[in-house]
């Protein structure tokens, strides 16, 4: 099987993954005791993740564990710093990065935002799935999940779903046009 390059993600219907000041905390009005959203399933199948080094900061501050502590997990950046277990701070190319995981057996490759991290990959065409949580809230402002300047693209809907808490998630792969 090959490995494929997924974006899970959740933002506001108005397209915003954060607030102006990358406040998340609207994304608690869709937490329900014992609904993960398909969280659980999906990571069964990860092995790697790409991370945004804000994306990265900003879970640290919040007191959670990383996530991704058992995965490779590359946290894109333009600071050099050493690993921390199997989290590793890269610095090159992220076009070399995917290719490079892609090419080698293993499970898929989870990116995890942030924005900046979706558009240059999209800019390369290498997502190759998207599922996108989408919560029912305007935010009106903040960091905009999809940024102008990508490439054109065709998705195929391979799954929707809706929940009691009002959360829609869409499940699309890149179709070939």
């Amino acid at each position: 099987m090959e490995r494929k390059v997924i974006l899970y993600i959740a933002m506001s219907l108005d397209g915003y993954i954060a607030k102006p000041d990358d406040d998340l905390s609207w994304l608690s009005m869709v937490q329900t005791e014992g609904e993960d959203y398909g969280y659980a399933k999906f990571v069964a199948d990860v092995d790697a993740a790409i991370v945004g080094r804000r994306t990265y900061d900003k879970v640290l501050s919040m007191g959670y564990a990383f996530p991704h502590h058992d995965k490779d997990c590359y946290i894109i950046t333009r600071s050099e710093k050493p690993s921390v277990g199997n989290v590793k701070f890269y610095t090159g190319d992220l076009k070399t990065l995917v290719t490079e995981l892609k090419s080698k057996p293993g499970k898929n490759i989870y990116c995890d935002g942030g924005a900046e991290i979706v558009q240059l990959l999209m800019r390369y065409n290498l997502i190759d799935e998207f599922i996108i949580s989408i919560i029912p809230i305007f935010l009106g402002d903040g960091i905009r999940l999809f940024k102008s300047g990508r490439p054109e693209t065709y998705l195929q809907l391979l799954r929707s779903e809706s929940f009691q808490s009002g959360l829609v998630q869409l499940h699309y792969q890149q179709k070939d046009n």
